[in-house]
């Protein structure tokens, strides 16, 4: 790589105190593989994560990790390239908020301080987008931006149209479209309707996700008030057929991508080269880099990995998106040259299969954890049973209550106990039955 002078930061961008260009590979490589959160632009030694000090902690106020990149792969409009800082997602994380956070910090927008934080929670990442929207974006109402941004913590009400890859409509009051317009960030989607395909005429009318709902309901309501016997009318007839070719295209399209909107994310002239955008998929909104290829000219699409496994990944920092399902796709890092993860158990894995492993592995170890918990209880519980019966026939036979040897039809190993301890084994069990039929009343699904 040709070496690269420091050049000034765009005005857009608040000025770091310090900036640590990249003048070849070497320079630029994390500083740890362990590194979790140095300040936007700025090099500092890696620090470890705090571990939280309870889990209801954890729950009421998330801590993301912060993971260091180097940005952008290859120096590009005179541009040098730094070390940065993205936010990693947790489980049920609001990636809506992250995938913003995540393009401001590229952009250079907002910046992450002091240089020893090792994680950020909403309260100071929602503080810095809205300083940024404030100071950058004269002309925006204020009250909606600080509406809007704390519904990005439960997830954002999006309704993409079938026809255009930036075509959505307002869903609700319509605040989660306004926040992408106010950050001057891009909202795309590839789940197109394929023109030539049979769906097209149906799905050309409905266009949006909410509305093709709407006419399946409507569809089922015809067929449920049809009598036996009855003919629908041809109004009717094309509706329940319009109806049954949309499940049938959403059946097929599960991962809300198609080939056909894959295609157009790429050769769209709506989108730029090197263009940091948001992209909705799977119901879930994450960073897309529209990388022009230096040697080829070529455009190519990537993801930034964001997910929390990878956080001690540093050589994994972006996906490439190359099908619908993530099958095909590889990872790629800093500089997009091949990567792999060093983890063994996830070497040659999707991040999509990586983090469904990972989400197996935390499950199974929390019902072994259980499995210990409700053990020990149990063995506790048996033995102050044992010493409350000792206790009781020792006084019995103080009292001359008790005779010598076993009794009639009683077990040996029961001798010296009342008779109702000899069905502690059996109540053990039904406490063993009651305890996971508690705890399965308790438990979270993550979706």
């Amino acid at each position: 790589m040709a070496e690269v002078q420091p050049v000034a930061i765009t005005s857009n961008a608040p000025e770091p105190d310090t900036t640590t260009p990249v003048n070849n590979p070497e320079q630029a490589g994390p500083s740890s593989s362990k590194a979790e959160a140095t300040p936007d632009r700025e090099a500092v030694a890696s620090t470890s994560a705090p571990e939280q000090s309870s889990e209801n902690q954890k729950l009421e106020n998330p801590e993301w990790g912060l993971k260091e990149i180097i940005w952008p792969p290859e120096p590009w409009e005179g541009r040098p390239q730094y070390r940065v800082r993205i936010v990693t997602q947790n489980a049920n994380g609001p990636c809506s908020f992250i995938a913003i956070c995540n393009i401001l910090i590229l952009r250079g927008a907002i910046r992450i301080s002091p240089p020893d934080r090792p994680s950020a929670s909403y309260e100071y990442l929602s503080s810095l987008v809205g300083d940024y929207l404030v100071n950058m974006a004269l002309d925006i109402d204020l009250a909606a931006v600080f509406s809007i941004l704390p519904k990005t913590q439960v997830g954002m009400d999006l309704n993409p149209l079938f026809t255009g890859v930036s075509s959505f409509r307002p869903a609700g009051e319509g605040g989660e479209l306004k926040l992408f317009d106010f950050a001057s960030i891009k909202l795309v989607h590839g789940w197109l309707v394929d023109p030539d395909s049979q769906e097209f005429a149906a799905l050309s009318k409905t266009e949006d996700y909410d509305t093709s709902l709407d006419a399946m309901v409507a569809a089922e309501t015809v067929t449920a008030g049809q009598k036996d016997g009855e003919t629908l009318s041809e109004e009717d007839q094309e509706k329940v057929l319009h109806a049954l070719l949309i499940r049938q295209w959403l059946e097929a399209n599960p991962t809300q991508l198609t080939y056909y909107g894959l295609f157009a994310l790429n050769d769209s002239h709506e989108l730029k080269p090197n263009e940091l955008l948001c992209l909705f998929r799977g119901s879930h909104l994450s960073v897309l880099y529209k990388r022009l290829d230096p040697v080829t000219q070529n455009t190519m699409l990537y993801t930034l990995v964001t997910d929390r496994v990878f956080l001690r990944e540093p050589s994994i920092v972006w996906e490439s998106l190359v099908d619908v399902d993530g099958q095909s796709s590889s990872f790629y890092d800093s500089f997009m040259a091949p990567s792999t993860p060093a983890g063994g158990d996830f070497a040659g894995q999707t991040a999509e299969q990586i983090a469904r492993s990972y989400e197996r592995r935390e499950e199974d170890a929390a019902m072994s954890l259980d499995f210990k918990l409700a053990r020990q209880l149990q063995i506790e519980e048996d033995r102050n049973a044992y010493e409350q019966q000792q206790r009781q026939l020792a006084e019995a036979r103080e009292r001359g209550d008790v005779q010598g040897g076993p009794r009639d039809g009683v077990d040996p190993r029961m001798q010296g106990r009342p008779v109702d301890d000899q069905h502690l084994q059996t109540k053990s069990n039904a406490t063993k039955k009651q305890k996971k039929k508690d705890k399965d009343k308790g438990e979270c699904i993550i979706m």
